[in-house]
């Protein structure tokens, strides 16, 4: 799994307060716990990485280390490579009573869940080059699910819910590994125990029906694919009218000339030969405008040349990355009679100097020579 940002790990801002760090914490590890996703290596890598975010933006020396210099600064300070994690026991423990329904998992029964959604929800919106680098509004519209009202979401005929035969309403099925055996979430009823027999006439079995929405949400400066918006109480609605959280992914369309690698923005720019030779100063198109190019004579080929802070802003607000030119140099592809007369009299006109490969080989010819004497 590559690194991620910490606060984009706990989807929260850099600005935060523990409280709301310890409950985005909660929230993640409850969504990637290994119990809730069996088999799951990606899960199993998530919930590793949402441990060690933790782990770090809840010890304010720690986090105060990683806001300035990121992750590679909390090295020899504590902080294991693995993402392993060895918070306190108080902070792990509460997060599994809150995924057995609160309290000591013995003698507990987990809350029913009645309707069988989910309450946030996601969707893809693709922006073009420039609306991700420099921000822009943008008009969703999106489906949201909501509770049918005939069976309460449970999609069962009447509300009437029957006991899950997989679990026995249990809410929970065991798995043996080995000689070991793990309890899970019941893959059936999702562990509320309860099953639907008869199917609601009017959703079909569903538990929702789906409504349109549209709204205006600003995409802030710096984005990029692969990022995620949450705009609270736009999700899925449940029978008691609580609402979800909606996600909004970002998938940022490639530019025709401009490379972009996380802040840092690449440019591929043309040289014609005799310019590297003499050496040229030119006007090169800059985010915000033009920008002053100088190359040296002698340039070589694929060279970089870097404008710090011209790149993107950091959409965690670390600042703006760097805008690199790389040399491309061009030689013609043909030539007329008067260009290669030119060329002819500009080479003999460095004498020596234009045949350098004549000076080096000179020695070897000889030496060849002497292995077959």
């Amino acid at each position: 799994m590559t690194d991620i940002c910490f606060y984009e790990l706990l989807e929260v801002d850099k600005s935060a307060d523990k409280s709301t760090i310890k409950k985005a914490y909660r929230k993640m590890a409850m969504k990637y716990h290994p119990d809730k996703n069996p088999n799951n290596k990606e899960a199993e890598e998530n919930f590793k990485a949402v441990n060690e975010a933790y782990q770090v933006l809840s010890d304010d020396d720690k986090k105060s280390i990683y806001d300035r210099y990121g992750k590679e600064g909390l090295e020899g300070h504590g902080q294991s490579r693995g993402g392993g994690f060895s918070g306190g026991f108080e902070d792990i423990s509460s997060v599994f009573e809150e995924f057995f329904g609160g309290g000591s998992s013995r003698g507990r029964t987990r809350e029913r869940k009645t309707y069988n959604y989910n309450l946030d929800t996601e969707i893809q919106v693709n922006l073009e080059f420039n609306e991700a680098i420099f921000g822009c509004k943008k008009n969703i519209d999106f489906k949201y699910k909501t509770a049918c009202k005939s069976c309460k979401g449970t999609g069962a005929k009447g509300g009437k819910l029957s006991t899950c035969k997989t679990c026995q309403g249990q809410g929970q099925v065991h798995v043996r590994q080995g000689f070991m055996t793990f309890a899970q979430t019941c893959p059936h009823c999702q562990g509320t125990g309860q099953g639907v027999g008869a199917k609601c006439n009017d959703c079909k079995g569903t538990g929702y029906s789906e409504k349109q929405e549209k709204f205006e949400v600003n995409i802030p400066e710096g984005v990029n694919s692969g990022n995620r918006i949450r705009v609270g109480g736009k999700g899925n609605i449940a029978p008691n009218g609580s609402r979800g959280d909606l996600y909004i992914s970002i998938k940022v369309n490639e530019d025709k000339h401009f490379v972009r690698h996380d802040d840092d923005i690449y440019l591929e720019v043309p040289v014609f030969f005799t310019q590297i030779a003499l050496g040229t100063t030119m006007q090169i198109p800059g985010l915000k405008g033009k920008l002053e190019l100088k190359i040296p004579a002698g340039t070589k080929d694929k060279e970089q040349f870097t404008f710090r802070n011209e790149g993107v802003k950091s959409v965690n607000g670390y600042g703006k990355g760097n805008f690199v030119v790389q040399i491309k140099i061009q030689y013609p592809t043909s030539v007329n009679s008067e260009q290669k007369e030119l060329l002819e009299n500009l080479q003999n006109s460095f004498g020596i100097q234009s045949k350098p490969h004549e000076d080096n080989f000179s020695s070897m010819f000889e030496k060849v020579k002497g292995w077959f004497s």
